[in-house]
C-alpha cells in the first residue's frame, strides 16, 4: 500500500491543464513500460482525478492523506490496462490507435469560461461561432467543418438536433456536473454512428464518488446586467443539479433568460449496472441580425427533455454488453420580426432511439460489434419522419509495438433510400519507444464517413433561406496522421489532415439580391495542427504551465458554379493560435490561482478580419470557499463570429461558490 501511495503522489503532483489523453488505472503490471505510460496524461485511479488533487491542496489536505480517505483499488488491477476512447472496444492506453483531446473539470474550473460552449473555445482545433454572450445559440465544428458535421455526445448518447444544428449544443448540464469534455477529430462515423462525419464531442457528468451527501452553491453576476446561479447535490449513487442566467446580453436585442436542470444515478444491482440520465434546458432570447441584418428585431425560443438508460453487464470476464434506449425531445419557436407573424415558424423535433454493444477479447485481438436504431420526426411548421438503422462491427489487433483497429458500419435511412451503404475505416498506431523518461507514437488513419441532410437543410422555408428537397447525403473520405511526444515537463503533439468531401451542404447566396438556398459542392479541407504544453516550473508552493496551440486549415472547391457568398462551409476558420499560462500559488490553507488566454483567430470570408482575445481569471480557494474574477475581451475588441452579428465588449464577472 505504501508503493501504491508514493506512485499515486508521485504522478499526481504535477498539475495537468493540456488537452490529453484520458484514462483509468485497472490493474498493475510487471511490463517495463507499463509505469510510465502515463506521464503527462491526466490519470484517474479508482474514483480519484487530477482534480481532486488540486482542490485537496487549496484545503490543507496532504496528498497521501486524500489518497487514504478516498482511493478504492482493486486487487486485480494493473496499470496497462488503462482504458481510453476511440473506438467500440475498451483499448488501453498502450494500445489505443487514436488520439483524444480532454479538457479536464480542473482546466475548465481554473479558466474564464461561463458555459460548456466557452469551454471549447480550448481546443484548438474547435471552431465555436457564438451568436450571443454565454453561448445563448452557439455553433461548434471541427477541422474546418460546419455545425452540423460532427456528433454531440453526453455520456455516449447522441443528443443532436436534427432539425439544426444551431441548437444541438443546447447541453442540459452545467459546469459544476462535468467531470471532462472528449475531442474526437475527423471522420467517425464507424464508432459513433452516421452525424460523426468530422469528429465527435462527448460531454461526461461525475459520478458519486463518497458516501456521504455533498453539494454545491454558485453564484455570478456581473456586466451588462447578467447574474445567475447554480446548485448541485451529490451522494453515492444520484446527483441533482439546477442552474439559471439572464443577461441584457451586451448588444441591441441580445438579452436572454436560460435555466437547466440534470439528474443522473447509478445504480449497481447484482447483474447489470444501471445509469440512468434526465436533463431538460428552457431558454428565450432576443436574435438580433441572427439570421439576417435586414430583420434587427429577430427572437427566438427554445426547449430540450433528455432521457437516458444504460444497462451494462457481462456474460463472462471476456464478453460484456451495454443496452441503451434514449429520447430527445426539442421545441424550437422563431419570429424574423418579433410580434409581427412575419416569418414566425415552431417546430418540434422527437428523437427515440436505443443502442447495443458488445465486445469480446479473445486470442486474436479485441473484437466489438452492435446495432442502433434512431427513428427522428419534426412537425407544425412542416412534418417528415426518418428512421435510421445502423450496425456495426470493429476488430482490433494489438501485437508488440503496434496497433490495428479496423472496422465498418452498415448503415440504411429511410429518407434516403432503400439500401444499406457501407463506411469502413482503420487506424494504426506504432510506438516509436515507450521508456521510463518520455514516449514517443505516431498515427495513421483512414475513415470515411457520410451525414443525412437536416430538417432544416432539406425544408425550411423563409424570406430570408429556401431548403432544397432534393440534396445528397454528404460523404467524406478523411486521412490523418500525427505524432505525440511526451516527457515528465514537456508534451507536443501535432497532426496533418486531408477531407475529400463530396456532395457538402452549405447555405449560399448566387447574387447580392438572392436568398440563401441550400446546396451541394465538392469540397476538401486539409490542414495542420500542434499542441505543446510546458510545466516550466512545479515546487510544492507554486506551479506554472504554458499551453499553446496553433491550427491551419485550407480548403478547395472542385465546382465550377460561381457563389456570392457563403454562410458557414466556406467561411471556415484558416488561422487560429491559443496561449494559455497559469500559474498557482500554494498556502497552508488556500490556493490563488490565475489564468490568462489569448486566442487570435483569422476566418475567411469578406465580412472578417482577424483579432486578438483575451481572458484572465484569478480565484482565490480556502477549504470550502471560492471567490473568482473573470476578465473577458480585456482589450474590448467588437468582433464578429458569425455574418453580422456583433460580440459585446469587455465583460467581467464575479463569483462565489461554498461547498456544502
Amino acid at each position: 500500500m505504501g508503493i501504491f501511495l508514493y506512485l499515486r503522489g508521485r504522478f499526481m503532483k504535477k498539475e495537468q491543464f493540456f488537452s490529453c489523453t484520458s484514462f483509468r488505472f485497472k490493474r498493475f503490471s510487471r511490463k517495463g513500460y507499463a509505469l510510465f505510460s502515463v506521464l503527462g496524461r491526466e490519470v484517474l485511479i479508482g474514483v480519484l482525478s487530477v482534480a481532486v488533487v488540486s482542490h485537496a491542496m487549496a484545503e490543507g489536505v496532504s496528498v497521501v492523506e486524500e489518497l487514504a480517505k478516498d482511493t478504492v483499488v482493486r486487487d486485480a488491477q494493473t496499470l496497462d490496462d488503462v482504458v481510453v476512447l476511440g473506438s467500440r472496444a475498451p483499448l488501453t492506453e498502450g494500445e489505443t490507435a487514436k488520439i483524444v483531446t480532454v479538457i479536464t473539470s480542473d482546466d475548465i474550473h481554473r479558466a474564464a469560461v461561463a458555459t460548456v460552449n466557452d469551454a471549447l473555445k480550448m481546443a484548438t482545433g474547435v471552431d465555436v461561432r457564438q451568436r450571443g454572450g454565454f453561448g445563448v445559440q452557439t455553433d461548434i465544428s471541427i477541422g474546418g467543418g460546419t455545425f452540423d458535421q460532427i456528433a454531440i455526445l453526453l455520456n455516449g448518447v447522441n443528443i443532436g438536433n436534427p432539425q439544426t444544428g444551431h441548437l444541438s449544443a443546447d447541453f442540459p448540464v452545467s459546469l459544476e456536473d462535468i467531470e471532462r469534455i472528449e475531442i474526437i477529430e475527423g471522420a467517425s462515423s464507424r464508432v459513433f454512428g452516421a452525424s460523426a462525419f468530422n469528429g465527435a464531442i462527448n460531454i461526461v457528468t461525475k459520478k458519486g464518488q463518497k458516501s456521504k451527501v455533498e453539494g454545491v452553491v454558485a453564484l455570478e453576476g456581473g456586466s451588462f446586467g447578467t447574474f445567475g446561479g447554480t446548485g448541485r447535490v451529490a451522494g453515492k449513487t444520484q446527483s441533482l443539479s439546477a442552474s439559471y442566467r439572464q443577461s441584457d446580453g451586451g448588444t441591441a436585442n441580445s438579452y436572454f433568460r436560460q435555466s437547466q436542470g440534470y439528474y443522473q444515478g447509478n445504480f449497481d444491482l447484482k447483474s447489470v449496472s444501471l445509469d440512468v440520465s434526465l436533463g431538460a434546458t428552457a431558454k428565450r432570447y432576443g436574435a438580433n441580425t441572427f439570421y439576417s441584418a435586414a430583420y434587427p428585431n429577430q427572437y427566438e425560443s427554445n426547449g430540450r427533455f433528455f432521457a437516458s438508460v444504460g444497462a451494462r453487464g457481462k456474460l463472462s470476464e471476456a464478453f460484456h454488453y451495454l443496452v441503451q434506449p434514449y429520447w430527445n425531445l426539442n421545441t424550437d419557436h422563431f419570429q424574423l420580426i418579433r410580434g409581427s407573424g412575419v416569418g414566425e415558424n415552431f417546430h418540434r423535433t422527437n428523437v427515440i432511439g436505443g443502442k447495443i454493444n458488445g465486445d469480446y477479447d479473445w486470442l486474436l485481438g479485441k473484437t466489438a460489434f452492435g446495432a442502433e436504431i434512431r427513428n427522428e420526426s419534426i412537425r407544425r411548421t412542416y412534418h417528415s419522419d426518418r428512421t435510421e438503422v445502423s450496425f456495426f462491427l470493429e476488430h482490433n489487433i494489438i501485437y508488440k509495438r503496434y496497433t490495428v483497429s479496423m472496422g465498418v458500419v452498415a448503415n440504411h435511412n429511410s429518407g434516403y433510400d432503400s439500401k444499406f451503404h457501407f463506411f469502413p475505416g482503420i487506424d494504426m498506431k506504432y510506438r516509436v519507444w515507450n521508456t521510463p523518461k518520455a514516449q514517443s507514437d505516431v498515427f495513421l488513419s483512414y475513415n470515411t464517413a457520410f451525414r443525412m441532410p437536416t430538417f432544416t437543410d432539406l425544408f425550411y422555408k423563409s424570406p430570408t433561406n429556401e431548403g432544397n428537397k432534393d440534396l445528397k447525403p454528404e460523404r467524406v473520405q478523411s486521412l490523418r496522421i500525427g505524432y505525440r511526444y511526451q516527457r515528465s515537463m514537456f508534451n507536443v503533439q501535432c497532426s496533418m489532415f486531408y477531407d475529400w468531401g463530396k456532395d457538402m451542404i452549405d447555405w449560399v447566396m448566387y447574387s447580392p439580391t438572392d436568398k440563401y438556398h441550400s446546396a451541394n459542392f465538392r469540397l476538401d479541407n486539409r490542414g495542420a495542427m500542434v499542441n505543446v504544453l510546458w510545466s516550466i516550473f512545479n515546487v510544492q508552493s507554486s506551479t506554472l504551465s504554458v499551453k499553446a496551440g496553433y491550427c491551419f486549415i485550407d480548403q478547395k472547391r472542385h465546382d465550377d458554379v460561381s457563389i456570392y457568398k457563403s454562410n458557414y462551409a466556406m467561411e471556415y476558420l484558416k488561422h487560429k493560435v491559443t496561449i494559455d499560462p497559469r500559474f498557482t500559488l500554494h498556502g497552508t490553507n488556500y490556493s490563488l490561482c490565475f489564468d490568462i488566454a489569448y486566442r487570435w483567430q483569422d476566418r475567411m470570408g469578406p465580412l472578417y478580419k482577424p483579432f486578438s482575445l483575451i481572458d484572465a481569471k484569478v480565484s482565490f480557494i480556502k477549504k470550502k470557499y471560492e471567490a473568482s474574477l473573470s476578465l473577458n475581451n480585456i482589450t474590448s475588441y467588437r468582433y464578429y463570429d458569425l455574418s453580422t452579428v456583433r460580440q459585446p465588449g469587455f465583460w467581467c464577472m464575479a463569483g462565489f461558490k461554498v461547498k456544502l
